[in-house]
């Protein structure tokens, strides 16, 4: 083998690992670039994840409270209703006791 024959397998040598140090290089992006876009599919999935559970979450709080509102609102009426109920039959005797006051001056 020639000098010329050993120059030429030397640059097809480096030619070679070149064209695979290029290779690499590409491949070691679509890694980075696929890894990336994964990683952030998984925040946004996390995200997405964790606002469905704060929106459930709330929805039972708010039903929980409206049941519990309705629950107070109905005791609310019964009371208002034992009062008024009382009042009326309170005022029936207050006005007997106004009229009975008033005849017998």
């Amino acid at each position: 083998m020639g000098l010329s024959n050993v120059l030429n397998s030397i640059k097809k040598a480096e030619d070679s690992a070149d064209a695979m140090l290029s290779d690499s290089k590409e491949k070691a992006t679509k890694i980075v670039a696929d890894a990336r876009k994964e990683a952030s599919e998984l925040v946004q999935s996390a995200q997405d994840g964790a606002v469905n559970s704060t929106v459930k979450k709330l929805d039972s709080a708010r039903s929980k409270a409206g049941k519990e509102a309705e629950s107070v609102h109905a005791e609310g009426a019964k009371s208002v209703k034992v009062i008024q109920s009382s009042a009326g039959d309170r005022r029936s005797a207050a006005v007997k006791l106004v009229i009975d006051s008033l005849m017998s001056n």
